[in-house]
């Protein structure tokens, strides 16, 4: 789990109220079968789940910023929509017992190996928290978390438990993966524009986080501009 997590656990929303917002659609699901929304989350969520499996095995790594940019973007937006909605109330008070948790060590290699000279990035957690200090994160832990947190669900769903589902995607949206997603899009998305402006990416700072690779801050700095030139079809 990523330590941007908030210290959350899963609660049972209050009946909604004539205060509450009229348009936005409020899924109490008893049954099984899964209405339009809860099919096109789980599209999504799977879209990205086979995705970012098939970009790590790096079959095509010259393709493999771009497609994760255009991944993260399309899981956001799924997100947004389970943000947007009311709480989501499963036909339980408790959550089933969805089985061991899948094992994402192997992605998160996969990952890290393909992404190596541009996986760590810098971020601060809450924008409207005090201020602090960047910390440090790895795009593969991040997209691991997340693909695992998101496969938790689909298990719910695969299984017939669709409320138990949707409401899993949308609280672990809420308390994770939505401010995991939407930092790794800022990397990949700041990436991509470093080598479009023809902006050199800046030396990592002192103390990050990035492992005794044996190479220096201008090597990484060279080898990420270079895979992402290489990817744009830039020459350099």
């Amino acid at each position: 789990m990523s330590d941007r997590t908030i210290n959350q656990q899963p609660h049972t929303p209050p009946q909604a109220g004539p205060e509450q917002d009229r348009h936005a659609p409020h899924i109490h699901a008893h049954g099984s079968e899964p209405d339009d929304l809860a099919v096109q989350i789980a599209d999504s969520v799977e879209s990205f789940v086979l995705a970012v499996t098939e970009v790590a095995k790096g079959d095509e790594p010259g393709s493999a910023v771009s497609l994760l940019l255009l991944e993260v973007s399309q899981l956001l937006l799924a997100g947004g929509r389970l943000g947007a909605i009311e709480d989501v109330v499963p036909e339980d008070r408790f959550e089933p017992d969805a089985g061991p948790e899948p094992d994402g060590e192997q992605l998160r290699e996969r990952l890290a190996e393909l992404l190596a000279p541009i996986d760590v990035y810098h971020e601060v957690f809450d924008p409207y928290g005090p201020p602090e200090k960047p910390n440090a994160f790895r795009i593969s832990d991040d997209l691991a978390g997340v693909v695992s947190e998101l496969q938790h669900g689909l298990t719910h769903y695969r299984e017939g438990r669709v409320s138990e589902a949707l409401w899993w995607w949308q609280f672990s949206y809420l308390s994770n993966w939505g401010t995991t997603c939407s930092a790794v899009l800022r990397a990949l998305q700041s990436l991509i524009a470093h080598v479009r402006l023809d902006s050199p990416l800046g030396a990592v700072p002192d103390g990050a986080d990035t492992d005794d690779d044996g190479l220096t801050d201008e090597q990484l700095e060279q080898q990420a501009g270079d895979l992402m030139a290489a990817e744009l079809g830039l020459g350099r």
